[in-house]
């Protein structure tokens, strides 16, 4: 479902992505770690069409997201880092605003959130103004939103910022429930723990380029070899000179 061949981006003279190149399939959860300024907002702007690679190719669904930015727009649904909510509507006119921008039909918006609010237990702030809500509830009306239209593919930038533990642990339930209803979901996070306990493949950047990637099993065969730790492979990919060497390995 998504698709970076040889993705560089540039600012300048500056290289944020270098010739990046990866494949998530649909029903795929995808974790992208990396260090601040390793690459990883630079990769998910061009991924969602907020920027345009300098070279290289994006294509979500098989749509190259810069020829063909209606039909690849079609199939996403994002949950930037501080998703960005209009103040002075309430929770559920903000979602009639989606909806309505997505061209959902008003009986089929009014079902869908009737979803929504369900799903994501909405019930006491939807019809509150949305400057009235806490973080995790601002939260849960982004995802809501993102998924009004039941994207083919999900791209979510650190959603566990500021989130308490009974938060985190709906969100990586319903990032499992996503991916097991078969989208494709990509997901930039810091908490290597979230990462390890649900992704089914892990990419690390470092300084724009891909430093590792593999399944969950060919992370925990890394990280026998660092310490048994996740922390451990991610501090030796990104420039720990402190941490063990890693051994041979067969990724491509």
């Amino acid at each position: 479902m998504i698709e970076l061949d040889e993705v560089t981006r540039r600012y300048g003279r500056k290289v944020a992505v270098d010739r990046l190149s990866m494949r998530i399939a649909a029903g795929e959860l995808f974790a992208f770690l990396g260090p601040n300024g390793a690459g990883k907002t630079t990769t998910i702007k061009m991924l969602v069409g907020l920027l345009w690679p300098s070279a290289g190719t994006v294509r979500v669904g098989g749509f190259d997201l810069v020829h063909q930015t209606r039909e690849a727009a079609r199939l996403l649904g994002y949950v930037p880092e501080e998703p960005f909510l209009y103040e002075k509507l309430s929770g559920r006119e903000f979602l009639e605003f989606t909806g309505r921008m997505r061209g959902l039909a008003p009986a089929e918006l009014a079902r869908r959130i009737e979803r929504q609010r369900n799903d994501f237990q909405l019930d006491a702030f939807l019809d509150a103004l949305v400057e009235t809500y806490s973080h995790g509830m601002r939260q849960r009306l982004a995802f809501a939103s993102a998924l009004l239209h039941e994207p083919a593919v999900l791209v979510v930038d650190e959603p566990t910022v500021g989130l308490d533990p009974r938060s985190v642990h709906a969100l990586k339930e319903l990032l499992r429930g996503r991916a097991a209803a078969g989208t494709a979901v990509f997901m930039s996070t810091h908490t290597l723990a979230v990462a390890e306990e649900i992704a089914d493949r892990i990419g690390i950047v470092h300084e724009g380029r891909l430093a590792f990637l593999g399944t969950r099993d060919e992370v925990r065969r890394q990280m026998a070899h660092n310490g048994g730790s996740l922390e451990r492979l991610f501090l030796r990919l990104t420039g720990d000179a402190d941490a063990a060497p890693l051994p041979p390995t067969d990724q491509e």
